[in-house]
């Protein structure tokens, strides 16, 4: 699996490189500035993009508008953010396409090696990996304009799990629920916000996008 990093700090970069390369990724590129961020990623097409938002020449966002320049061109090229603060702002406009292969990670709130890995991998297929401070930012108002308002309370609950990459294994075990419970409240979830059964697009993701933009945009 194939990956460019952007991060301007030496250490993290560093080690992020080595961490990456000692669970099988190959480096396609490693910069740390947003210019080569943009060229390294249209030239290498990888299979994902780790990306600080804040990065040379500015350090504003730099890093999140490389990205999003080749998303453009790249539709769908999976990506995930790593940053120091929750800018929601920033993963608005990364929601904002309705792609899956998207993530934002708190730097700080990092803390093993196999979650990491695990999130990167799963950004790369295409789901999601969104740290549950981000998820909490976005969606603590929801409001009766937003479609998710049908949704219960149990039901957000689930949802938001989802956001963060849970299983429905994993959610049953936080929320003290059955499996056949949790596959019952996504069902109806996908039911509720009109995601129909598709060979093409994955519902958790699909859903999961639509939960978090239409969570911001009631806050606007």
């Amino acid at each position: 699996m194939r990956v460019v990093l952007g991060e301007d700090q030496y250490l993290l970069r560093k080690g992020l490189t080595h961490l990456l390369e000692d669970h099988g990724f190959e480096m396609a590129a490693v910069v740390d500035n947003g210019p080569d961020l943009l060229t390294a990623l249209l030239e290498h097409r990888p299979d994902v993009a780790l990306v600080d938002v804040r990065l040379p020449p500015t350090f504003t966002d730099e890093g999140l508008r490389a990205a999003l320049a080749a998303r453009k061109e790249l539709p769908g090229l999976p990506v995930l953010v790593l940053s120091q603060y929750v800018e929601q702002l920033y993963a608005r406009e990364l929601l904002a396409d309705g792609h899956g292969g998207i993530g934002y990670l708190l730097k700080d709130r990092v803390f093993d090696d196999d979650e990491f890995i695990g999130s990167v991998r799963r950004v790369a297929a295409g789901g999601t990996a969104m740290d549950p401070e981000v998820v909490a930012q976005l969606v603590r108002s929801g409001g009766p304009r937003s479609p998710l308002s049908a949704l219960t309370e149990r039901e957000r609950e689930v949802l938001a799990l989802m956001a963060e990459g849970r299983s429905n294994g994993a959610i049953s075990e936080r929320l003290f629920l059955s499996d056949s419970a949790v596959s019952k409240h996504t069902a109806s979830i996908f039911a509720k916000l009109d995601l129909a059964q598709s060979n093409h697009d994955n519902r958790r993701v699909l859903a999961v996008i639509a939960y978090l933009k239409s969570a911001h945009d009631t806050q606007e």
